[in-house]
């Protein structure tokens, strides 16, 4: 009877699920969350919603194209990425410490430069807007330098994998935010009898807006252990030293590892087809047939739930799959999932195959994602240099969004859109290649085992 009267103690199932809940509500994990939001927004800004902007505003296929261009700093920031570890952010830096410094002047140089793009007028000035993207996705990239440093310096490693997940969920939301929202804010205005030559102006001065917010999490959150040290050994450096510290090193460390430069070139190739595919998805809807609201929100209504799932399937399947398996899964699924834009392709403006075509799509993108981004963090092995070697692989992956797409609004003039979604399945196959022989090398396995035993050098630099 006493048995009976006790208490029933909660599940070893339960209390594992709550403790392993609670560490995504911890302040430095919800200060993560928020970081995902603010580098999310810049990137629909001057890629997806521009690409309406400037197709509603009569800009020719072939110039939308090169817009592509604009992300540039996405690919090169890799260069300037030593500069943000070794150098102070001016004046705010000395009041907010290294790394809080550096976010908070890259997000007031964000909100700035967002709503001065949304001044322009594209048609009549293009090479102005380009400008003016330019300068966003520069602040922007320099954002994200910072944004991984303080990842990785602020977090436990038992909070490492609870801070992704939360970045990457509120990157998502941005994205929803910064392109549906947009476009929302826009028809409203449009709808209410706003001048087009101001609707846009509001919907971009309102996405400035959601980065000022972001500002306030970063002045509430606390300056990484260990960087007053950091600053304090910079400052007695000479100028020879801090460079080699923060420019050589990196790169030097990088270049031990076996098969590097193909690791490089797998990095590079790995997701060109998904990116190719995906570059100039909102004049495609348009010209097939579909307005602009009806597209994004089948275009986020679904695809935000859908890249959630797949982000989800993949971090599950890694957990039972080894680091080589889950890069053929994810890069076989990308190249299929851009087949169904043939088909959508042909089918015309149906609602129910774009909705398929966009869930099949970020089913497969987020799984490969979840997949690449953690190959991508097993390569950085040297705690101290993690962010300009993360930075130098990231602005890899992001040249098929930016050099190579460049000629795709050409590409498409030339072939129709069908052939245009057939040959970037075509555009995978290289990466699955490289990953063909990486394996054969077992590179790999090599680095998703070093990371695994927790071989992270950490150096004290010259």
């Amino acid at each position: 009877m006493d048995e009976l009267q006790k208490p029933a103690r909660p599940s070893r199932f339960a209390a594992n699920w709550l403790r392993a809940w609670s560490v995504y509500t911890e302040p430095r994990v919800l200060v993560i969350l928020v970081l995902g939001f603010s580098a999310g927004v810049p990137l629909a800004l001057t890629h997806s919603t521009l690409n309406l902007w400037l197709r509603e505003a009569g800009v020719d296929i072939g110039t939308i194209g090169l817009f592509a261009l604009v992300g540039i700093p996405y690919v090169l920031k890799f260069i300037w990425a030593p500069a943000v570890d070794a150098l102070p952010f001016p004046l705010l830096t000395r009041f907010f410490g290294r790394r809080r410094g550096w976010l908070l002047g890259c997000q007031l140089l964000l909100v700035l430069a967002i709503t001065a793009m949304g001044l322009v007028d594209p048609a009549a000035a293009p090479v102005v807007m380009a400008l003016a993207a330019l300068g966003v996705t520069f602040v922007s990239a320099t954002q994200d330098i910072v944004i991984d440093a303080f990842r990785i310096e602020s977090l436990d490693e038992n909070q490492y994998a609870a801070g992704m997940a939360n970045y990457v969920a509120a990157y998502r939301i941005a994205l929803l935010a910064s392109g549906a929202g947009t476009v929302e804010i826009v028809s409203a205005l449009q709808g209410a009898g706003v001048s087009q030559d101001w609707v846009w102006s509001a919907g971009y001065g309102a996405m400035a807006a959601l980065i000022a917010l972001c500002m306030i999490a970063v002045l509430l959150a606390r300056e990484p252990e260990g960087n007053a040290e950091v600053q304090a050994r910079q400052a007695h450096m000479s100028a020879k030293e801090r460079f080699e510290d923060a420019v050589i090193r990196p790169f030097t460390e990088f270049a031990q590892k076996p098969d590097w430069v193909s690791l490089l070139l797998f990095v590079l190739l790995f997701k060109l087809g998904d990116a190719l595919a995906g570059t100039l998805m909102g004049p495609f809807a348009l010209d097939i047939g579909f307005e602009k609201e009806t597209y994004t929100r089948i275009a986020n209504g679904v695809g935000f739930p859908m890249v959630l799932v797949g982000g989800f399937l993949g971090g599950a399947m890694m957990k039972f799959l080894p680091m080589t398996r889950s890069l053929w899964i994810a890069g076989i699924l990308q190249l299929l999932s851009n087949l169904a834009f043939v088909v959508l392709a042909l089918a015309g403006d149906d609602a129910l195959v774009l909705a398929g075509a966009v869930a099949v799509e970020q089913v497969t993108g987020g799984l490969g994602t979840v997949v690449f981004v953690a190959f991508l963090s097993h390569l950085c092995q040297a705690r101290d240099v993690t962010a300009t070697q993360f930075a130098l692989l990231t602005a890899l992956a992001a040249t098929g969004r930016t050099v190579f797409s460049a000629g795709a609004g050409y590409m498409v003039a030339l072939s129709g859109w069908a052939v245009f979604f057939s040959l970037t399945a075509l555009a995978a196959l290289p990466g699955l290649l490289f990953l063909a022989w990486l394996q054969r090398r077992g590179a790999i396995e090599s680095a998703s085992r070093a990371a695994e035993s927790g071989e992270l050098k950490v150096e004290s630099g010259p």
